[in-house]
């Protein structure tokens, strides 16, 4: 045994001071909430990173981590006290509140990053170095100019950033993606602005699952958006019409329960529509007739039983985030950038225009790693932007349940119950019963419920598990079979303009719905009266809903958006699926 001095006790937190001292010894000067690697220790001092779909790896060559979610961590005290609120009795909240403006959350200071200035002078190595400092400073004025506290999770990963820079770069005309249940605050003016007066190219807003909303209230936020924007173009889109489902019916109830088929086809009339708002900016610059002629085989093309997976053209990053040369429609070429923040439905969007699956989907954030470029036709490009979050002061639970921050990476999922919890009747929804025979309900005592009527149990004690309960719950809202609609200002004032809206009957057309199911959705709609009236504390008239049976499994109540059915209800805001 080689003699020398006794070691000495050397505990974990000095290890990782230790680790932080030769990081900044050998990486320079770092931002100091950059520094934090997100752990576990006590430390509260300041806001940390949290890295998401991490994946350990031993060899140095490849860099699986590179395109990881970096978020903001929340600090162990203010995780307590939101679990602290959960327990609190729930206060209903009036629905009025559901009308939301989209200046409350995105301030004009708070930009998103921009690729700096750049010439051809620069090596790669300068490029890199310049990019990195800047993103840094952005960082810091970010830091210096709000509280983390007010701030939502917006994306600290300067790679992913760079997936954007690219594709803005690229891209003729750039195709904007949010979901209609959270459009408002899934919209950065910012990005608007930069488009349209610096880039001076054209933006395309796409109002995607709007077979989620009801068609009144996707008529009154495309008018929202038209009269804000003035340079916006908008679509409607659903990658899940009526002829992309099997096995519609009405159950007892008079609800519609809803099952995707094997194989989608094209979604013919967001595509047509979608078609006609690119040819009008083109004009005829760029003949687009080969578009409109796949649009009318697809419509003529007899639906067929095997699917058939195509891998588009991948543009990895490594290779592919330098500057790019912009020139205007290049080789006669329309090239279309899709982007938007994780989970609106990008690639389940360019699979439907296709007509076959060319992009991998999934419900997890991040899924998308790099920027994909696919061809429509031979001469319109299409082009898949990861999903980006970016900076804002939406609430976190909102964020939560629009889909930028994985669910099952929450450290704390109770608040967004709460959130739900206050907006939605989830008692009368899943009709469970109070776990503690008590009059009040809190969001955690609505997890309990769950737990006991699915019998989640913890393993050793056999307690109820009201974090698995949560999770299974919050999964059912970002699959739409829980579903809140946010709704623009003065939606429910006037109700009754909007549901005899011209533009209603257009909205229907693109949904595909049966007559059968339409008819359903207007009279109950007019029996309920609105679709989250009985939220309300003064209305106890007694409302359907959707419930989940006790032989209903796990799999099918977590199963992928889009993978599985998404559900309509005629209460249009608080579905539910299951089976007879």
């Amino acid at each position: 045994m080689p003699q020398g001095r006794r070691k000495t006790p050397f505990s974990g937190k000095a290890k990782k001071e230790q680790l932080k001292s030769k990081r900044e010894k050998h990486g320079g000067k770092n931002v100091p909430f950059l520094d934090r690697k997100g752990d576990d220790s006590d430390d509260d001092s300041g806001p940390s990173i949290q890295k998401l779909n991490y994946q350990p790896t031993k060899s140095g060559r490849s860099k699986p981590n590179r395109y990881a979610l970096q978020f903001f961590r929340e600090t162990n005290e203010e995780v307590k006290e939101k679990k602290e609120q959960a327990r609190h009795s729930l206060v209903k909240v009036d629905e009025k509140e559901l009308e939301i403006d989209g200046d409350l959350f995105f301030e004009n200071k708070l930009d998103f990053p921009k690729r700096p200035p750049w010439n051809f002078d620069l090596s790669k190595e300068q490029l890199d170095a310049q990019e990195n400092r800047y993103f840094t400073e952005y960082l810091k004025t970010i830091e210096a100019g709000f509280d983390m506290k007010e701030l939502s999770y917006f994306e600290l990963n300067l790679e992913t950033w760079r997936q954007l820079w690219r594709v803005l770069e690229m891209s003729d005309i750039v195709l904007f993606i949010v979901d209609i249940r959270f459009p408002v605050v899934m919209f950065p003016p910012s990005l608007y602005r930069y488009v349209t007066d610096d880039l001076k190219k054209d933006f395309i807003l796409v109002l995607n699952k709007i077979d989620l909303a009801p068609a009144p209230l996707v008529a009154a936020w495309k008018h929202y958006f038209e009269q804000k924007y003035s340079l916006l173009k908008i679509c409607l889109f659903t990658s899940l019409p009526g002829y992309n489902l099997m096995g519609q019916r009405l159950d007892k109830g008079g609800l519609q329960v809803r099952r995707r088929k094997g194989r989608v086809r094209m979604a013919a009339e967001g595509n047509q529509q979608l078609y006609e708002v690119c040819n009008s900016l083109v004009g005829d610059k760029v003949d687009l007739t080969s578009w409109q002629s796949k649009i009318k085989e697809e419509i003529r093309e007899e639906y067929q039983e095997e699917e058939k997976i195509e891998v588009g053209e991948t543009l990895h990053v490594q290779n592919n985030t330098d500057y790019f040369q912009y020139e205007r429609f290049k080789s006669g070429i329309l090239t279309i950038g899709c982007i938007g923040q994780p989970n609106v439905g990008k690639s389940s969007l360019m699979n439907a225009i296709m007509g076959k699956k060319v992009v991998s989907v999934s419900k997890t954030p991040g899924h998308t790693k790099h920027f994909q470029t696919i061809f429509l036709t031979n001469n319109v490009r299409l082009c898949d932007c990861p999903g980006l979050v970016f900076p804002s002061k939406v609430p976190k639970p909102l964020q939560v349940l629009m889909g930028s921050f994985p669910i099952a990476q929450l450290r704390e999922p109770y608040s967004t119950i709460k959130y739900l919890g206050e907006r939605l009747d989830l008692i009368k929804m899943l009709r469970i019963e109070h776990p503690y025979n008590d009059e009040t309900w809190s969001a955690m005592d609505i997890c309990d419920g769950w737990a006991k009527k699915r019998g989640y149990l913890t393993a050793k004690a056999a307690r109820l598990d009201s974090y698995r309960a949560a999770n299974s719950l919050l999964r059912m809202a970002l699959d739409g079979k829980i579903c809140l609609c946010l709704r623009p200002p003065h939606y429910t004032r006037r109700r009754e303009f909007w549901q005899t809206h011209p533009d209603v009957e257009k909205v229907k057309w693109i949904q595909a719905l049966s007559k059968e199911i339409e008819d359903t959705i207007e009279s109950l709609d007019k029996a309920v009266g609105g679709a989250v009236s009985d939220v309300s504390t003064d209305n106890d008239e007694p409302v359907s809903h959707r419930t989940v049976t006790e032989e209903d499994s796990d799999e099918e109540l977590s199963s992928d958006l889009y993978e599985d059915a998404p559900v309509n209800s005629s209460n249009k805001y608080a579905t539910l699926e299951t089976e007879d």
